[in-house]
């Protein structure tokens, strides 16, 4: 039973108030399909990514070990590193329905590798094979931060979405049925009142 006094006013409130609340639903159910939709397609581009990534790994991987088969550990180990120094990373921001949505790209540095102890062609090849992991790995690491803020807020919108329906609207539409029937009982006691003073007086 509702505890607010059964008059019009409230009456209309309370309505007031279911709308808004159907209408926020509605909304929440929207919200929802539109970021089922964006993890789907972050999921497809993430299969896509991994792939890459998982490709440019197994290069790395064959082209170290040709390396190492031709100088040994501490001789790949004596060798330059591709230089890091204009390496940069590059994010492009997003957003839908209030989530950051990011998309990333290694930049690596340009310019030529200093020659270490005698290099080789299994050394260069090893050297851009690591260079090619390091971008395949970017893009992949912010579509999985996507997927993991769309989650957290597809779980969270569901939630509210569920209250309303479930506990909210229900609680609040047998609010209103009570304070209805509560001032058609309050209307039906004054007619009868007022009948009776209209007989009284008549008398």
């Amino acid at each position: 039973m509702s505890e607010r006094n059964p008059t019009r006013s409230a009456l209309l409130e309370m309505q007031d108030e279911q709308r808004a609340m159907h209408e926020g639903h509605v909304f929440l159910d929207e919200k929802c399909l539109l970021l089922a939709g964006e993890m789907l397609r972050q999921l497809g581009e993430h299969a896509v990514l991994q792939q890459r990534l998982r490709q440019a790994h197994e290069t790395a991987v064959l082209a170290l070990r040709a390396a190492i088969g031709r100088h040994g550990l501490e001789g790949v180990q004596c060798q330059a590193a591709a230089p890091q120094d204009a390496a940069r990373g590059r994010t492009e921001t997003g957003m839908l329905m209030g989530v950051r949505l990011l998309q990333a790209e290694w930049i690596p540095d340009t310019a030529p590798a200093p020659e270490g102890v005698a290099p080789s062609p299994e050394v260069r090849e090893a050297r851009r094979a690591f260079v090619d992991l390091m971008a395949a790995a970017a893009p992949l690491a912010a579509v999985s931060g996507n997927l993991e803020r769309l989650s957290e807020e597809y779980r969270r919108s569901v939630r509210r979405a569920r209250a309303l329906q479930d506990v909210l609207l229900p609680e609040l539409g047998r609010d209103i049925a009570d304070i209805q029937t509560r001032i058609e009982e309050l209307e039906q006691q004054d007619a009868i009142a007022m009948r009776r003073g209209a007989l009284g007086a008549a008398r």
